[in-house]
């Protein structure tokens, strides 16, 4: 969903509705590293017990002073033990910055793979910046749960259960009324835990809004410029940026309440020992040495209780942020949907008929899943908001109605080896087809035969092997020559990859630069021109030697010195290969074997390019216009 959208959905003051993590789905990334908090929970022992010591120690040599006794050992017992207690705590924080560490770099991997294994669809509803905050800035307090308090909590415990019995030990009457002041005040911490929760969640959610805002507005820049919006971008940014400030106001307000508690709770409870403790030394019932031991022992039962809130604080932030981490974890990635499909598709295939069609469309309805249509519409509801706001009106097109069928019954097929060429006005569903084709969406009706087999029997890795497919638009990726063309061929060679450049009329792009197939090409391939760039994708789809091509408006960015050159090497390539062109020129379509027309997700006409001039209105009339109107 937009961010725009959202905010206005939600308004300032409303709760984030999303998914929350517990504290149970929290557990299985920390017991990746089960032996190292383990290792930790013996150190916190140690400790616990080094420092439990130290006040018995105090005592005696309180006692050992008003008796005129000598001090012998006892004093460097406790020295021993104050430097012991030192190492153990230095190592148990390099312990826990480490394991806080690997657990963020864990989170991020399984993240990672995890959003690059995901469907066509999750990515066509879901924004880019969104899912990049998730692994950046969402898996960074996972980091906090560890470092600041959840591991050091088990030797706090220790430390508290400790200094407990030993203060009911020395003055049960004093340790009922510390515990009087210490419960009252965890019930406090317990009620503002959860609005904790809600808001951290709801300002991550935000810092995703904020980056997909953010990812928008510098992809596309220089449209922005030219548009004059770079004002409006930047007030609709900041309004996002301004929510998650004061987000994050309201949670300091809460984890402000929250921190000055432990301190109350041993001003309180420090005032309440000194009062009755001195109290019950005049009449005897205590010495002084065990009120001062009592005393010591108050601040190690108050001290792991501010480290236990600091844990509450934390993990219920990191728990608001794992609840974003979990939603994507749980989506299915895109192979599991092929169980989904084995229940209603036969998994028997036997080799390829040599007399099948290479690809063929029966009656294939599509329509997109609920989640893109929603996000579509939130999309649609945004710019016309925005093109409100700047005074303008919104052009109608097929994009305002998402939610419409796109293919309804298309039928056709590709024999092997021929030319295909696609034609029909916008939003006819020309690049749907090749989407399906590919497998990046399967028909919601109707079936698709790859060479003679329904597509979905095919392993997707394996069905994808066979096509080399250059998208409209095909992005041209952050790196250098060689590392796009060996995007799907890995293991080409620097001769096949200058080969397939000078195939495609990129030589000079090669020379001009002395780093030839090193050349960097910018971001988004902006070192690069507009039809240097869709030559490179086509010279990428080129080097997999694939027996299909999917060619998406390919030469669209060419002038027609370019075109012609261009088509001239597809030809040259497109030998014993399959080829489906989505055609933008009339010139690109006249040589096809077959010419499929489409219109609104019908095919109104196939044949070729004499018999559909005399057979189809719609063809007649593109064709005059040389495809373009």
């Amino acid at each position: 969903m937009s961010s725009t959208a959202t905010s206005r959905r939600r308004g300032r003051g409303a709760q984030y509705d999303g998914p929350r993590a517990t504290f149970r789905q929290l557990l299985p990334f920390l017991f990746e590293h089960k032996r190292t908090l383990i290792v930790v929970a013996v150190l916190s022992v140690f400790g616990a017990a080094t420092s439990l010591a130290q006040p018995l120690l105090v005592g005696q040599l309180i006692e050992a002073v008003q008796s005129d006794q000598g001090l012998g050992i006892l004093i460097w017992v406790l020295i021993g033990l104050v430097i012991v207690s030192s190492i153990i705590s230095g190592y148990q924080h390099y312990l826990l910055q480490r394991t806080g560490t690997a657990v963020v770099y864990s989170s991020r991997r399984k993240l990672i793979s995890r959003i690059l294994h995901l469907p066509i669809s999750e990515f066509d509803a879901r924004r880019t910046g969104d899912l990049v905050s998730r692994v950046g800035t969402d898996t960074t307090l996972l980091y906090a749960v560890l470092t600041q308090g959840l591991a050091d909590a088990v030797g706090s415990a220790i430390l508290f259960l400790g200094a407990l019995i030993a203060m009911l030990v020395i003055d049960p009457v004093l340790l009922l009324l510390i515990v009087i002041v210490i419960g009252a005040s965890a019930v406090v911490v317990t009620l503002l835990s959860g609005r904790i929760r809600t808001a951290s969640t709801a300002q991550q959610e935000k810092v995703g809004e904020l980056a997909s805002g953010v990812e928008r507005a510098v992809g596309s820049i220089r449209t922005v410029r030219a548009s004059g919006a770079t004002e409006r971008e930047t007030a609709a940014v900041s309004a996002i940026a301004s929510e998650a400030y004061g987000i994050g106001v309201r949670i300091a307000k809460i984890s402000s309440l929250v921190v000055p508690i432990a301190g109350v709770a041993l001003q309180v409870s420090l005032l309440v020992v000194l009062g009755v403790g001195g109290f019950r030394v005049a009449a005897g019932t205590i010495t002084i040495a065990s009120l001062i031991t009592f005393i010591l022992f108050l601040f190690m039962l108050v001290m792991p209780l501010a480290t236990t809130f600091g844990a509450i604080t934390s993990v219920n932030q990191a728990l608001g942020a794992l609840g974003r981490i979990q939603e994507v974890l749980n989506l299915p990635i895109e192979t599991q949907q092929d169980d989904q499909i084995a229940a209603s598709v036969s998994r028997d295939r036997a080799d390829p008929d040599p007399a099948a069609a290479a690809i063929e469309f029966r009656d294939v309805r599509f329509r997109y899943p609920e989640n893109v249509i929603a996000a579509r519409l939130a999309a649609a509801k945004e710019a016309q908001t925005l093109l409100a706001d700047a005074h303008l009106e919104a052009a109608d097109d097929a994009s305002a109605t998402p939610e419409r069928e796109v293919l309804r019954g298309v039928s056709f097929a590709v024999p092997r080896g021929a030319r295909v060429a696609l034609v029909g006005p916008s939003g006819a569903g020309k690049s749907t087809i090749l989407s399906l084709v590919e497998r990046f969406y399967d028909p919601t009706g109707g079936s698709i035969r790859l060479y003679g087999h329904d597509s979905r029997t095919y392993p997707r890795d394996e069905l994808r092997a066979q096509f080399g497919y250059v998208e409209q638009d095909a992005p041209t990726l952050a790196g250098t020559l060689a590392d796009n063309l060996r995007l799907a061929s890995p293991d080409a060679s620097d001769a096949a990859c200058e080969q397939v450049l000078r195939a495609v009329n990129l030589g000079d792009v090669l020379e001009r630069d002395p780093l030839g197939l090193d050349a960097p090409v910018g971001e988004d391939g902006v070192m690069l021109s507009g039809g240097e760039r869709q030559r490179l994708a086509i010279a990428r789809a080129l080097l997999t030697d694939a027996p299909i091509l999917l060619l998406d408006e390919s030469t669209s960015s060419l002038d027609g010195v370019n075109e012609q050159r261009m088509r001239e090497a597809i030809d040259a390539v497109s030998t014993d290969r399959t080829l489906i062109v989505i055609a933008h020129r009339l010139s690109t379509v006249v040589d096809s074997d077959i010419i499929v027309v489409l219109q609104d997700g019908v095919v109104v006409g196939q044949g070729t390019h004499a018999e559909l001039i005399e057979s189809t209105p719609l063809y007649r009339d593109l064709a005059r216009h040389q495809l373009l109107a």
